[in-house]
């Protein structure tokens, strides 16, 4: 049975289970209707638009 010839220390362990609890940004893309950034197949938040149509109706904090 392998056994280790030298204690790894605390840093070396814990940056080598750190590489599975990597998450990454999720993708973006442009809304074709206003240009914000939007998760894809998903109503922009901003304007409320799908598919080249209103889906949501949007109500600004400013009124």
């Amino acid at each position: 049975m392998a056994v280790p010839k030298r204690k790894n220390p605390r840093a070396r362990r814990n940056s080598r289970r750190a590489n599975h609890d990597k998450v990454t940004a999720p993708n973006t893309v442009p809304c074709a209707n206003c240009g914000e950034p939007s998760l894809p197949h998903r109503v922009c938040p901003a304007c409320g638009h799908y598919g080249g149509r209103e889906v949501i109706e949007i109500v600004d904090a400013t009124e």
